[in-house]
């Protein structure tokens, strides 16, 4: 979110850690999806996890050629995590896991077997310069604190820190440039040990400060700091708060800086285009930010079920193109095949292991192949062969 005044915007985006109940959540999930998908590449997967205290409730749509022993699967992921111990509300070797998966639907199928979409519905994609890996620069601070915390909490166990954490960082722009950070908020679950004072300093002296150290070209002057500002955060994860799969979509794009269209990502395969076209479209708009066509774009596409082509495809630069639009449009239609199974294609969707994206967001992370930018050079040429305007490339 954004507070603006004249010409300078404050704008905020927040994260979670891995230890956070939704996004505990999101990751069984998705590790569920993994192992279908190692087993069946051609899997239908739409699975659902819900976690309270010393509870799993995994429910879905699943068409699998293979065996799944989904509590082995759920306990795994629990206890990687760090939920370990009943004292955390969450031991993943003893709480309980509950399964109501069916196949899927035959008439959903009936329309993804010929190619088509799984869903109807909207995808945004965006890529900035703002940050070397064309993300926001909110929303990159802010899965860095978050990722930081999970590191030191595995690294320094005697510290006292615990598995659920939440980051949230406000930068100031001035005409749409980030210019610096004006606020850090981290709550992070502790120990019983603990104080205020204790937690504080850990928190300042092992993650907030090798993060800052990051970006410090956006330390100017103080920074605004809550840490646990409600002064103590000992119970936490699915004893504090339900956690439930495809609740934290902000945390997982863009922070806020760019729509979204209301599908989550984790738990479904790549027929599904809440997922793929979502990551469709960061591809399209990092390939076209890294080509010098555009400092700035965001990319929104439509999809009818059944349906293989998008219903519209709409690309906004922000008034930062270096080309005529018309010419950007046109050769991002003729270079990518934005039906499910070419989206599956070009991204190698079938074979890509998706628990990672459940951690620390689905962009940004230069392991995914969405994120590459290996056809940068071609769009440009096809783009600049169309142009109709001066060109600034």
């Amino acid at each position: 979110m954004g507070i603006e005044m004249d010409n300078f915007q404050v704008f905020t985006s927040e994260s979670v850690s891995e230890g956070h109940p939704d996004k505990l959540a999101d990751q069984i999930s998705d590790a569920l999806l993994d192992e279908c998908l190692a087993q069946d590449e051609n899997a239908r997967v739409a699975i659902e996890t819900l976690l309270t205290r010393g509870l799993a409730v995994v429910a879905g749509e699943v068409t699998v050629d293979g065996y799944i022993d989904v509590a082995r699967v759920v306990r795994d992921t629990i206890n990687e995590v760090g939920y370990t111990d009943t004292e955390l509300g969450l031991d993943g070797n003893t709480c309980g896991v509950m399964v109501a998966i069916q196949e899927q639907s035959p008439d959903i199928a009936v329309g993804v077997d010929r190619g088509g979409a799984g869903d109807q519905g909207m995808m945004f994609g965006m890529a900035s310069r703002e940050t070397p890996e064309l993300m926001p620069l909110p929303i990159s601070i802010a899965h860095a604190l978050t990722r930081k915390i999970a590191e030191v909490r595995k690294a320094h166990p005697s510290l006292g820190l615990r598995p659920d954490a939440k980051s949230q960082v406000s930068v100031i722009y001035e005409d749409g440039v980030p210019k610096k950070i004006d606020t850090i908020v981290l709550s992070s679950q502790h120990s019983p040990k603990l104080d205020h004072e204790a937690i504080t300093h850990i928190v300042e002296e092992y993650v907030i400060g090798p993060v800052l150290e990051q970006y410090g070209q956006y330390v100017d002057g103080d920074i605004i700091r809550h840490i646990n500002p409600t002064g103590i955060f000992v119970i936490g994860g699915p004893q504090g708060d339900t956690g439930v799969t495809g609740r934290k979509i902000i945390v997982d794009t863009y922070g806020g800086m760019c729509p979204h269209g209301g599908g989550a990502f984790s738990g479904k395969d790549p027929t599904k285009v809440d997922r793929s076209a979502a990551y469709m479209a960061r591809y399209v708009s990092k390939n076209i930010v890294a080509a010098g066509l555009a400092d700035k774009v965001q990319i929104a596409v439509a999809y009818a079920i059944g349906v293989a082509q998008p219903v519209s495809l709409h690309i906004d630069t922000y008034g930062t193109e270096k080309v005529d639009r018309e010419a950007i449009v046109a050769g991002v239609r003729s270079t990518f095949d934005m039906s499910p199974g070419g989206i599956a294609k070009t991204l190698n969707l079938k074979r890509q292991r998706y628990l990672q994206t459940a951690k620390n967001g689905h962009f940004g992370n230069p392991a995914f192949a969405w994120e590459k930018t290996d056809v940068a050079d071609q769009l440009r040429e096809t783009v600049l062969k169309g142009a109709k305007a001066p060109v600034n490339v």
